[in-house]
């Protein structure tokens, strides 16, 4: 997902709709969870996943929009304040049920290094779509696979999740091999679809299956657990 769906214009196109969309959105919940009042906390060996609080702005800005990391997806938000409008408008798609927008942290440190993104492609999230960007300084660390490794449990386990999709531009070797390194399939190429500073360019398509993920697993996952 490097086209990060968020953008101070849908920021603002969000507050004025919110409840009409609220309304609007009718699809019947594939389980019954509290994920769009509050996003649970997920816990590896190294990394912790929670939900994004204001006071990541600072540490979000230092970490996304070095020339390393903003390579490869949309423009993030320039300054401090717009990562905190950024954080404002996650919770609000929560609480709207299509979009869940996790912090990575470190155990034992509450700093934000990064994020991982889940958003809905049809109404009652089918199909989703999966995204993340994390500081260079924690690259080849394990942050992403374990971090990863817990999004698609959340992903499949918890929202209901049967298709999820993600999307890497052909340039870009490091995120197409960790969706690879994560069970996704390519399945196509998607000719200039991305832009980026101007240019053009053409993306990969991967999608992860439930059932192939759930048969990849060395555990009997129960489907759709509630989150406590």
């Amino acid at each position: 997902m490097e086209k990060m769906p968020y953008s101070a214009e849908l920021d603002r196109q969000m507050i004025a709709t919110q409840v009409m969309t609220s309304v609007q959105h009718d699809a019947p919940d594939v389980v019954s969870t509290d994920w769009r009042n509050r996003l649970p906390v997920m816990a590896g060996k190294q990394v912790v996943l929670r939900e994004l609080r204001a006071s990541d702005a600072p540490s979000l800005f230092a970490m996304l929009t070095t020339e390393e990391v903003a390579r490869f997806i949309s423009p993030p938000p320039t300054t401090v304040e717009g990562f905190e409008r950024f954080i404002a408008w996650t919770l609000r798609q929560r609480s709207a049920g299509t979009y869940a927008c996790f912090a990575v942290t470190l155990q034992g440190f509450d700093t934000a290094i990064g994020i991982f993104q889940l958003r809905e492609s049809e109404p009652g999230f089918g199909t989703a779509e999966w995204g993340f960007a994390v500081g260079s300084a924690f690259w080849g660390t394990g942050v992403f696979q374990q971090g990863a490794e817990l999004m698609l449990a959340f992903a499949f386990n918890t929202v209901g999740v049967h298709r999820l999709e993600a999307r890497a531009a052909v340039l870009n070797g490091r995120g197409n091999g960790a969706l690879l390194k994560m069970g996704a399939v390519q399945e196509g190429i998607l000719r200039k679809s991305f832009q980026k500073n101007g240019d053009y360019l053409d993306q990969v398509l991967y999608a992860i299956i439930e059932d192939d993920w759930r048969a990849s697993q060395n555990v009997e996952w129960p489907k759709h657990p509630l989150v406590h």
